[in-house]
């Protein structure tokens, strides 16, 4: 037996139909119960507990319990970072759909990635941060420039704060819709709080993200390009 991280038994995990529309579900970050996630899953509630208990032995999901009420939610953002990641490889290489219609575009535009912003403005404030040199790319790795501290300061957050926590202040996380990276880590977190804070933007039905009109003018002085 090679020695090694079995990913075998991760793909394993994750390659069950039923299996894969619980973990797409819990990418926004909320906590579901078993029965809301039979619903996602399309099966009933013992076959969902069954796939809960494997994804939860398996480290993919963690589970709270409040009372009567039990809840299911993904392990840690690296989990959906792993996730987005196959949903991108799974648009390019997988069984080719017809692409979604109207209805879908909000979801391209904007949502949650765990717990930061992605889609097409998600992957365009990363593009617009390299670009004012706010942050650095080297090869796939993403961090602080010289300008990080005070331009973020002026918008609110402390990197500094951040930098002390054990996850990584930045990290690129591949966008499923556009394909390209977009901000994750404690820095994507912490942007994502605060255009909630300042009333920039709200979460809609799932994963969708909606900007207000002041919200959108606002995100784009801030994070647009230089």
């Amino acid at each position: 037996m090679r020695e090694g991280p079995d990913l075998a038994h991760i793909a394993n995990l994750v390659g069950d139909p039923a299996r894969a529309n619980m973990l797409t579900a819990l990418v926004g970050g909320t906590a579901l119960t078993a029965s809301e996630l039979a619903q996602e899953a399309g099966v009933m509630l013992p076959t969902a507990s069954s796939h809960l208990s494997k994804l939860t032995a398996g480290g993919l999901l963690k589970l709270t319990v409040q009372g009567r009420h039990r809840y299911f939610a993904l392990a840690g953002p690296h989990i959906a970072a792993m996730l987005e990641s196959i949903m991108g490889v799974a648009a390019t290489v997988g069984p080719q759909r017809v692409r979604p219609g109207p209805r879908d575009k909000p979801m391209r535009e904007a949502r949650v990635c765990y717990d930061h912003l992605a889609g097409d403005l998600a992957v365009a404030m990363l593009d617009g941060l390299l670009a004012k040199g706010v942050l650095v790319r080297t090869d796939d790795e993403v961090r602080l420039g010289d300008l990080a501290q005070p331009f973020f300061a002026s918008f609110g957050i402390d990197t500094v704060a951040l930098s002390k926590q054990r996850r990584p202040v930045c990290r690129a996380c591949l966008d499923w819709s556009e394909r390209h990276s977009h901000l994750g880590g404690a820095l994507g977190a912490a942007i994502l709080n605060r255009l909630i804070e300042k009333q920039w933007v709200r979460r809609d039905a799932g994963r969708v993200l909606t900007f207000t009109r002041e919200g959108a003018e606002g995100f784009d002085a801030a994070f647009g390009p230089a």
